[in-house]
């Protein structure tokens, strides 16, 4: 006999997309498997809004909407971040947040030497 999945399974299954989309953000370097895993971690915080949309409040259709208004934000950020690690790659030629890094260091120092120029 088939049983059908609680909240507590979907829940589950959100704080374990979660952590593995935190996990991916403080192990990865490489700047899209970053926002890939910032990606995962909406995704988690999406599906919760409809979990709790259809056990909790199941009459309403709010959790649903909010959810189609974070995968549009996410969607938006997604093809900035995307236009930004373009250009870096082709100033640097790699996606290594270090470098990114680095290069704020510089511009602050140059900033409080009084050069406002890099």
């Amino acid at each position: 006999m088939l049983h059908h999945p609680t909240i507590t399974h979907w829940l589950t299954l959100s704080a374990l997309l979660f952590s593995i989309g935190l996990y991916g953000i403080f192990t990865r370097r490489n700047a899209v498997g970053i926002l890939l895993s910032i990606e995962l971690m909406l995704n988690s915080a999406v599906l919760n809004l409809v979990i709790f949309n259809r056990f909790v409040a199941s009459g309403d259709v709010d959790g649903q909407v909010m959810a189609l208004f974070v995968i549009a934000v996410a969607a938006a950020e997604a093809v900035v971040a995307l236009a930004i690690f373009v250009s870096f790659y082709r100033h640097r030629h790699t996606l290594d947040v270090t470098q990114a890094n680095q290069i704020f260091e510089q511009t602050d120092r140059l900033c409080e030497s009084g050069n406002s120029t890099p």
